[in-house]
């Protein structure tokens, strides 16, 4: 294994880092601001970074290569460290339409869509003109089982018709946010509890479509994109909405979440190494008790504690997207597992000790760590729940040992 960067990877790693601390870091506030006025539309100061990013070249950079005609030309290896670099500012991502849950329609879109689907829905969304949402989770079955689904997809004539409710469905609290794809069962009883679930295109406009409420997670809003509950009702939509055919639906979920696990892992990578640089800021600078605080030796071992930790992540994440690159998603799937369960506890723990350092301050809305630390919570839920990992992880190394 070798994860020294090539050339074109350093050359675009530099472009992003300095398009990020001059572009997008000293808009970062008033960003904010005009969210505080209008929660759910895309501020006019987050789309302008938008057209300067794409004007560079710094555009739909995650699609891997295997997407031709749509892709942004990297590996995902090559894509990793600029994920991480994204994963230092809150907005970043999006600015370069490399945001979830975008990130992740548009890759099952360009993998399993029809050429009419691709036109309709994938191109609009590959030039930022839309966003989209997915909906699996449901409140009231334990979606981390996604054969739990209880959304029922109903053939009637030409058109699916759709019932079910939804929760933290992310970016359908949006106002431009104009398609979703929902997970639900055409074919409940069928014995195979993996072919009964199909993904269904379905526009937000469609009749009996309703965005109950935004969720919040620990209690922030995470606006523009938001996380919506949502209740389908009698919904109508032609049957060459569904995505690659009935039953699909759970191959084409675990097709999806791959590259997003590998995507949040090295964002959050980013944030945890963004912390870690205001811990070391933080710590000489900030006197207490007489001194800078660096000259205490429990402020110095969480120091050398949080780069080790950071660096541990970082290479197992590397290996993670070296192994998927090379024999693919399957083959990678238990490496994928331990860098979904070590990630997200690394920066929790890495962020914590910053916010710890930084003291109220770390609280505030005055620096970036409570959302980094809220953003790293949600990663020990979102795309599987740690607990599901650590047991397929814990199956798949007990059978192999015992064989």
């Amino acid at each position: 294994m070798n994860f020294e960067y090539t050339d074109k990877v350093e050359a675009l790693l530099a472009r992003l880092t300095i398009f990020i601390e001059r572009e997008i870091v000293p808009e970062e506030t008033k960003i904010e601001q005009q969210l505080a006025e209008a929660p759910w539309r895309t501020p006019v100061l987050l789309e302008s970074l938008k057209e300067k990013a794409k004007a560079e070249g710094l555009w739909n950079l995650f699609l891997p290569m295997e997407y031709g005609d749509y892709s942004g030309g990297l590996t995902t290896l090559e894509y990793a460290p600029l994920a991480e670099q994204m994963g230092r500012s809150i907005v970043a991502a999006e600015v370069f339409n490399c945001s979830a849950p975008d990130s992740g329609n548009m890759e099952v879109l360009a993998k399993y869509g029809s050429p009419a689907q691709r036109k309709e829905w994938l191109e609009p969304l590959l030039e930022g003109r839309i966003r989209s949402g997915f909906a699996m989770t449901e409140p009231d079955v334990a979606s981390s089982d996604a054969t739990n689904v209880e959304t029922s997809i109903v053939r009637d004539g030409d058109d699916y018709v759709i019932n079910g409710h939804k929760f933290y469905i992310s970016g359908a609290c949006r106002e431009n946010c104009d398609i979703l794809i929902v997970m639900g069962k055409t074919d409940p009883d069928n014995p195979n509890p993996y072919i009964q679930q199909s993904q269904v295109l379905v526009p937000t406009k469609t009749s009996g479509v309703t965005i109950v409420r935004p969720m919040r997670v620990l209690g922030f809003d995470d606006a523009p994109e938001g996380h919506a509950e949502i209740v389908f009702e009698n919904v109508r939509v032609p049957i060459s909405n569904i995505i690659l055919g009935e039953g699909r639906g759970f191959e084409i979920a675990q097709g999806r979440l791959g590259p997003g696990r590998i995507h949040h892992c090295m964002r959050l990578i980013g944030a945890a190494q963004k912390a870690l640089e205001m811990m070391c800021d933080r710590a000489s600078k900030r006197i207490v008790f007489g001194r800078p605080m660096i000259k205490q030796q429990s402020i110095r071992e969480d120091i050398a504690k949080s780069v080790c930790e950071i660096e541990q992540a970082r290479l197992l994440t590397l290996k993670a997207a070296e192994k998927m690159d090379n024999h693919g998603n399957k083959e990678a799937k238990d490496l994928i597992s331990m860098i979904k369960i070590v990630t997200p506890k690394m920066a929790l723990t890495v962020i914590d000790r910053a916010i710890q350092m930084h003291g109220a301050l770390g609280l505030s809305q005055d620096t970036c760590l409570a959302r980094f630390y809220a953003y790293a919570r949600t990663l020990q839920l979102a795309d599987g729940p740690d607990q599901v990992h650590m047991m397929q992880l814990g199956r798949n190394l007990a059978k192999y040992y015992s064989d």
